[in-house]
């Protein structure tokens, strides 16, 4: 089973098939057509890592970068994502949480809770754009640019001192697929450097964020959990509902401070279409053995509906590179 891209023609497709080399290989997109393969067509699904976008997004670059022997698996929607991994037909997911500069990535937080999966790592990617065009167009003949909103976003000086029109699109690496398409020396799309290799488009600008912060942080998914070191540094993620009473956010929160339990990440979404109480997403730097978090997760509980762990994980070392000296 495939899902077509239907305005990429099998003459670009042809032209334009190889992804990058990694781990000294070199994969190939299928010539002839260019479509976005189902997970059922993985080869080795022992070996494939989901993601969602088209070829050259983030998400694979992520996959590269993080897992170079493992077989990237494009996948139109976060829940294909999930349901590859869930029914045994890639071993990992790398998923987008949030970004330095955009914040949190729309439904993960949603979906996650009830994908089945635990997390089993967390990879973070510095994003690096470029301008991409196709050959024969110069930074004189770009008049309007395509990229996902976000992308845009995160580009706003280069689009305001180009006077370029900014057309938002559905993805980067898709803006990139219908450029090269399109044959249009009057539009440029904001994606990877990969997605320009990928579609055989020409970098007339690269590095063209405004941040050079502009980090995206990953998380990796599997059907079976890991057991970290708990003597190293470990991240435990888990998600979490008060009870619909004053200040029970409040006190549900005390333990961790009174542990001495640090909190990376908070926070609060609306489910099933409730207003009067929501659902809290939180990252802490501890591991549950440790006596801290325990007794935190205990005091916790009293105050919640639930209390569910979504993975424990040994830590990024770029995690350690942010902090302030002395912390």
């Amino acid at each position: 089973m495939t899902f077509a891209i239907p305005w990429v023609s099998a003459a670009v497709a042809g032209a334009v098939d190889t992804i990058r080399p990694a781990a000294d290989t070199r994969r190939r997109l299928p010539s002839g057509s260019f479509e976005m393969p189902h997970v059922n067509d993985a080869p080795d699904p022992g070996r494939a890592i989901a993601f969602q976008g088209f070829p050259g997004a983030y998400s694979h670059v992520a996959c590269l970068n993080a897992y170079p022997a493992m077989q990237p698996l494009p996948c139109l929607t976060f829940e294909d994502v999930f349901a590859a991994v869930r029914e045994g037909r890639a071993r990992y997911a790398m998923i987008p949480i949030d970004n330095s500069v955009a914040g949190r990535v729309a439904d993960v937080h949603h979906l996650m809770p009830y994908a089945g999966l635990h997390i089993i790592a967390e990879h973070f990617e510095r994003i690096s754009h470029h301008l991409l065009a196709v050959k024969g167009a110069t930074l004189e003949t770009i008049k309007a640019v395509e990229s996902h909103v976000h992308a845009l976003g995160q580009c706003r000086n280069l689009i305001r001192q180009m006077g370029l029109t900014a057309i938002v699109g559905a993805d980067t690496a898709g803006a990139a697929a219908q450029l090269a398409e399109s044959g249009d020396t009057s539009r440029a799309a904001i994606a990877s450097g990969l997605a320009g290799e990928i579609y055989g488009l020409e970098t007339l600008k690269a590095g063209v964020e405004d941040a050079p912060h502009n980090t995206t942080r990953f998380l990796v998914l599997s059907r079976e959990a890991v057991e970290p070191n708990p003597n190293l540094p470990c991240v435990t993620t888990f998600v979490f509902r008060v009870r619909n009473v004053p200040a029970a956010l409040y006190k549900a929160l005390g333990g961790f401070a009174t542990n001495g339990v640090n909190i990376t990440k908070l926070e609060s979404y609306l489910v099933a279409g409730e207003f009067v109480a929501a659902q809290f997403y939180v990252d802490v730097e501890a591991h549950p053995a440790s006596r801290n978090l325990r007794l935190a997760l205990e005091e916790l509980d009293f105050y919640s509906h639930e209390v569910r762990i979504l993975g424990v994980y040994p830590a990024h070392g770029f995690r350690q590179t942010q902090r302030p000296a002395g912390e």
